[in-house]
């Protein structure tokens, strides 16, 4: 055959997708501003502009672009290991929280173990664990929109190695108390990692979820989970980590792909935990909208569980829930609605919480 025949003979195949990547769901962002007089309220986005301290480092990395950025997050990792009271050998980072959670079920599943999670809760979870060839286990809600951490239980097999804690819980906002997760943690074996995603964590209120590190000194296979991209602004610069026994964060820096948090994201981060105190401003403005929204939307006749996040949750079967996404749609507002479920708002400027407000009051009842 010539070269010629070659270049036009018809294939007869493509190279086949792993069977697992073919019947994976795809995930689904928020859905993106594309004009002035929009809301971008489906992202749980921070609405703020980034902290003029992590927008200035940003700017002085930029000269560097050239350069390779640490692969090993040095500088970050001792910033953060000064910020929590831990060693740098006990955190690992990644891009974004969920760059390092794929970083966990890589680290730790085998293909046929298992990984046990609420559902519904963040969206990328089943999207990893079959990723990795290991099998999702959904646990669900129960009535109050929180884990019901004593099906949990019940579900650990031989095969499970990893266990997923969202307090607050999202899309839910629902926080999981100290005390639930402490009697939790006695009756789940040790050789299984039980992560708590606190993607959230910087919202809620004092007490209403666990501390989080007190859990992690007492029991070794807990490992913290956290990200930049919510309350420190920093969701497009990707960058998050994992606070874990040393054996454990070791394993995560070496499943992380090489250079994945750029130099940019890295000095953000440590500007923003310099500039604590402003973020910390930031959120108390977010939780007084949030309770102003809440209160409001109850005196509407909408029942809400109290959300830990910078979000609020209805809860609303496929109608209800078409019927408010269309209506959101038409007053140029973008939340997120969940098939099934309900529907998930971020809470925003006040401006832009008005106009969420004007409209759920017209579809109250």
């Amino acid at each position: 055959m010539t070269s010629d025949q070659l270049l036009t003979a018809p294939a007869t195949a493509l190279p086949a997708l792993r069977g697992a990547v073919a019947g994976l769901p795809s995930y689904v962002p928020g859905r993106r501003s594309a004009g002035l007089d929009i809301a971008a309220l489906a992202s749980n986005e921070s609405h703020y502009a980034p902290l003029p301290a992590a927008a200035a480092a940003v700017t002085e990395a930029a000269g560097t672009m050239n350069r390779y950025p640490d692969s090993a997050a040095v500088e970050l990792r001792e910033r953060l290991a000064r910020h929590l009271g831990v060693t740098a050998g006990e955190i690992a980072v990644g891009p974004g929280s969920v760059g390092v959670l794929q970083q966990i079920i890589t680290g730790l599943c085998d293909a046929g173990d298992e990984v046990i999670f609420a559902w519904r809760s963040f969206e990328a979870y089943p999207i990893l664990v079959e990723l990795a060839g290991a099998r999702p286990v959904r646990i669900p809600l129960d009535d109050a929109e929180g884990h019901d951490l004593e099906a949990m239980a019940a579900a650990v097999t031989d095969r499970t190695k990893v266990i997923l804690l969202c307090t607050p819980n999202n899309p839910t906002g629902v926080p999981i108390s100290h005390e639930r997760i402490e009697a939790f943690l006695r009756s789940v074996r040790s050789d299984i990692l039980v992560v708590v995603d606190e993607a959230y964590v910087e919202y809620a209120e004092a007490g209403s979820g666990p501390d989080s590190l007190a859990l992690y000194r007492q029991y070794p296979n807990v490992c913290i989970l956290r990200t930049f991209s919510k309350a420190y602004g920093l969701a497009g610069l990707r960058v998050g980590y994992a606070v874990a026994a040393p054996a454990i964060a070791e394993g995560l820096r070496r499943t992380a792909l090489p250079f994945s948090v750029s130099a940019l994201a890295q000095k953000a981060a440590i500007a923003s935990l310099a500039a604590g105190d402003e973020m910390e401003s930031r959120v108390a403005a977010v939780k007084q909208e949030r309770a102003r929204m809440a209160a409001e939307l109850a005196a509407q006749g909408w029942k809400l569980q109290p959300s830990q996040g910078n979000f609020l949750w209805i809860r609303a079967d496929d109608t209800l829930r078409e019927a408010l996404v269309e209506a959101f749609d038409r007053a140029d507002i973008l939340v997120r609605g969940y098939q099934g479920d309900g529907v998930r708002i971020t809470v925003a400027d006040p401006a832009a919480n008005d106009r969420v407000l004007r409209l759920l009051a017209a579809h109250a009842g």
